[in-house]
This record gives structure tokens, sequence and C-alpha cells, in this order.
């Protein structure tokens, strides 16, 4: 054992004096990170994967000062964030077939770089703040326990800044969805700061096992001190327990709040949607699809984003439109809004009289896809790349939407991923969760990924969520985060169940994410206890 033990701290030692084997190390702790979110789902290794960049950040000196090429290029955090962001978000990639909007392969193929890149240095920017920020205060702070409390209040306080911008989908608490149900009911108390929390607190303890330090003979000295791993698996237990004693909570549903809904998955590929001569076969699919679950005797049908690319005043002269007046069932669709000279990607819901009850606009729009950012700098580029229309316009953040069954949660497509966005809507009294989306343009991946986006929403507010996307995956999910129903990728289907309109309010709903200022006002008083005591 000991000989083991000697082996590791001596490869240890070598990798972190050598910087191209800290970013190496690191670069693999990040790839192992990117292979916990779906459809991969190995969650197991995200409470590992950071260890290694948060032991180089307390033990590795910088490799030459803090803005030289040398130190930049071999940042550890950097290439952890690379490997991280990069595989979790490769599925953007997909993008790059874009032909049947008349952009040329290699243009398309630019297009789709560029945004894999760009977002992925972005996540990376948010690890390389951490540990510039973090080796900083580490180097001050000789408690584990306190760098711990530091480290993760720091991490948890970045991925709250960054998530209020317009470029967010991988919190690390994402790394534990749709698989680890137990921990990410923990979101039910502060949302996805409190999973992150945990990822974050656990790897640092792993890290902190094994302290080096540098006599007067310059000799690096090792101690390994076991209890941190005791106190990491204490931690990592206890939390799952918690989570579990959520989890175990009975749903007890009450009859009288049954809605029965219907889900079409159009199943309508981008590649004709857009184009005149192929909108009727989105109209002859989701007009069938709207008569079969009529007759199943829904209350409902919930279609997906922009399935029916069109103005109301056009859809009103659809036979969509009229087979909602013929069978009289709401039917919440998803289309184009009109406002001014702009237009919105709306979400409608339009009774079975065909008078329209409540209109939502999406609010998170998606960078070049729905319009271009800095658009003073870079419309021009854009557009000499991509015929994309930069014309949409987002809805306001104050939104309500009111149902005939009470009022609904919504999000279209990319809001999955901003907690934030459902948990005001549930706390102004959404009673249950649609969101509609289109994802034809990616791998399996992506939606796959969206699902798990979901779940976490769906735990997060306790909530029945229901999901209707153009070719998959739509499912309905249960307020403990339970899939109930899933559909294929890339296939027709209908599906009607039942779900029922919930009124709780979890701590999160309630007080919002109160977790990362707290943690944060933790550990500024344990840096002064720990600098001054």
């Amino acid at each position: 054992m000991k000989d083991f033990q000697d082996y590791i701290i001596t490869n240890l030692l070598a990798i972190k004096n050598s910087p191209f084997k800290a970013a190496a190390l690191a670069f693999l702790g990040g790839i192992l990170m990117g292979l916990t979110v779906a459809p991969v789902n190995a969650w197991f290794l995200a409470w590992i994967a950071l260890a290694p960049l948060w032991f180089l950040v307390v033990n590795q000196k910088p490799a030459g000062k803090l803005f030289h090429f040398r130190s930049l290029v071999l940042n550890p955090a950097l290439w952890w964030g690379l490997g991280y962001h990069g595989v979790g978000l490769f599925w953007m990639m997909g993008i790059r077939a874009m032909s049947w909007l008349g952009v040329p392969w290699l243009a398309s193929l630019g297009i789709a770089l560029f945004c894999w890149t760009f977002i992925t240095f972005w996540g990376a920017f948010l690890v390389i703040t951490w540990a510039m920020f973090a080796r900083r205060i580490f180097a001050q702070i000789p408690q584990p326990i306190i760098r711990v409390l530091i480290g993760t209040a720091l991490w948890c306080g970045l991925e709250n800044f960054w998530s209020s911008g317009i470029l967010w989908w991988t919190s690390l608490a994402f790394t534990q969805s749709p698989a680890d149900l137990a921990i990410l009911h923990l979101g039910q108390l502060s949302g996805t700061t409190a999973v992150t929390a945990a990822i974050v607190a656990v790897n640092g303890l792993i890290a902190e096992v094994i302290q080096i330090k540098v006599n007067r003979e310059q000799v690096e000295k090792y101690t390994i001190n076991y209890n941190y791993l005791k106190i990491a698996t204490g931690l990592l237990v206890s939390l799952h327990l918690i989570g579990f004693l959520l989890l175990s909570h009975p749903l007890n549903e009450d009859e009288n709040t049954a809605l029965k809904v219907g889900i079409i998955q159009g199943n309508i590929p981008n590649t004709i949607k857009m184009f005149a001569d192929s909108r009727q076969v989105a109209l002859g699919n989701y007009t069938a699809g709207y008569l079969d679950l009529a007759n199943q005797g829904v209350d409902a049908v919930l279609i997906p984003e922009t399935a029916l690319p069109f103005f109301l005043p056009e859809l009103e002269r659809s036979p969509f439109y009229q087979a909602i007046l013929a069978k009289g069932v709401v039917a919440w669709t998803g289309a184009y809004g009109e406002r001014d000279l702009s237009y919105t990607n709306s979400l409608f819901t339009i009774a079975g009289n065909g008078q329209v009850l409540s209109r939502y606009d999406k609010v998170k729009l998606v960078a070049l896809g729905e319009y271009i950012p800095f658009s003073e700098i870079l419309g021009k580029f854009i557009s000499s790349l991509s015929p994309l229309n930069a014309e949409m316009i987002a809805g306001t953040e104050n939104q309500v939407f009111d149902t005939p069954f009470g009022r609904a949660i919504v999000g279209i497509c990319y809001e999955s991923a901003f907690s934030e966005h459902f948990r005001r809507q549930t706390a102004a009294g959404g009673e249950f969760i649609l969101t509609a989306s289109n994802n034809a343009h990616f791998s399996a991946a992506m939606p796959a990924q969206h699902h798990a986006q979901d779940v976490m929403r769906a735990i997060e507010s306790d909530r029945w969520a229901v999901r209707a996307t153009n070719t998959g995956y739509s499912g309905i999910v249960d307020p403990h985060g339970r899939t109930l129903w899933i559909s294929g990728i890339n296939t027709y289907e209908i599906h009607a169940q039942k779900i029922y309109r919930r009124q709780s309010q979890t701590l999160y709903v309630r007080w919002g994410d109160w977790l990362a200022p707290l943690l944060l006002g933790l550990s500024f008083v344990g840096g002064l206890w720990a600098k001054f005591y």
C-alpha cells in the first residue's frame, strides 16, 4: 500500500512541476467531466473530475507571469474548461448542415465551428476566473476546510453570475441529470447552486487529501490526511440521503387537478420546414395528430416550437385551425407572433372556439440562430456567411401564461437551461410546465441534454412537465424528475397522458438561490478567521 502511495505522490509531484503535464492532467479531468452529461450520463465521474484541477490550483506555481503567452496557454484551468465545455457542447457542431438555408457547406462548417469554439471558451473563462481568484486566496489560507468553503462559494457565485447572462447551458449541476435523481432533489432547496456546491465541495475535499509544502531548503514535503477523504465520503452520502428523502416524498395527487394532455411530435426536418411548398406537410402532420388526440379525449394538445411557421392571420386560414373549431380542444400552438415591425417566437393558447386566450413570447433567444449579438460589430460579418434572419425580438421577463386549466410555466427551447426563468413563473402561480422545442438541426446528443435540463426544472419547481419537440425527445416528466414517457428520435409520434396541476412551493421557489450569497458570506467570515486567528 505504501509503495503504491509513494508511486502516486511521486507522479503527482512530477506533474505539478511540469506545466505541460499539469495542463494535460487538467484537460483529462475536464474531459471526464464532459462525459458526465447526457447522452453518456457517466454522472459519477463528476464527483472526482474537478479534483485534479483543484490540486493544481493549490499546489502549482504559475508557468510564468500572469499574462505571458506561456502562462495563458498552459493554464490548467483553461484546459479543464476546454475539456468539459468542449465535450459537453460538441453537439453544437450539428448546425453545420445548413445547406437547406442556402449556406455553402464550408461557410456552414465555419459558423458551427465559430459557435462551438466561442461557447466553449466562454465556459472555460468561468473556470479560469475561478482558478485565478482561488489561487490567490488559497495561498493565504492554510486551513483546507476553509479553502473548500471559499472555493465552493466562489464557483457557485460565478455560475450564478454566468447564468444571468444570455449564454448558459453547462452548470456543474447539469452533470447529474437525468441519472442521479436523489442529488438533483437538492435543487428544491436552492436550485442548481445546491447541486453544484455539493460537487465542488466533494472534489475539493478529495484534492485536499494530499498537501505539499516547501521547506527552507526548497525541498517539497508532502503529507496525506485521509480525514478529508472521510469527510468527502460522509458529505456525499449524507447529501444523497437528504435528496433521497425528498425523492421519497409521495406526490399525493388530487384527481380534481388532473389534466389529460396530448403531445404531437411532428418530425418535420428543418430541410423542408421553412419552405412554402413544404409547409403543407407540417399542417398535415399536426392536423392529423390533433384530430387523433382529440378523439382520445384529451383536454389540450401541445405542439413544438414554431411547429407551424405562420403568423396568426395565416394560421387562421389553415386546416389545423379548422380542426380546432371542429373538435373544440385547446391547442398550445408554436407559431410566430407579430410585434410592431418585428416578430417573436411564440406559444399561443387557442381555445376551442378559435379565440387566442394567451400568448408567450420567447425571452432567451439563441445567438446567431434568432438574433445577432453585438450586431453593430458582427452583423455584417455574420450576414456575409448566413441568411439567418436577425429581426426576431425577445419577450419580456414578467410574462404569465394563463390557460383554461390554470396558469402554466412556459419555456421555449433554449430557455430550459435557465432555472430562474422557471422559478419566477412558478412563484407567480404556475401550476404545470410546458416546454416547446425544435432541436431538429442537431444530433441526438442535444435533445438528450435538453430533456435533462427539463428534468431539473421539474424537480426544482415541483411541477409536472410536458415536453413537445419537433423530432425528439418529447416526454412527460413528473415532479420527482421521473420520465414517465419519452419519444423516439426522428419519428412522428403522438401521446396522451394525465398530468396534475400543483400549487406547492419549494424552498427554492419561495426564496430563490439563497445558498450562493450565504456561502459567499460564510467564506468571507472564514477567510478573516483563517487570516487573523
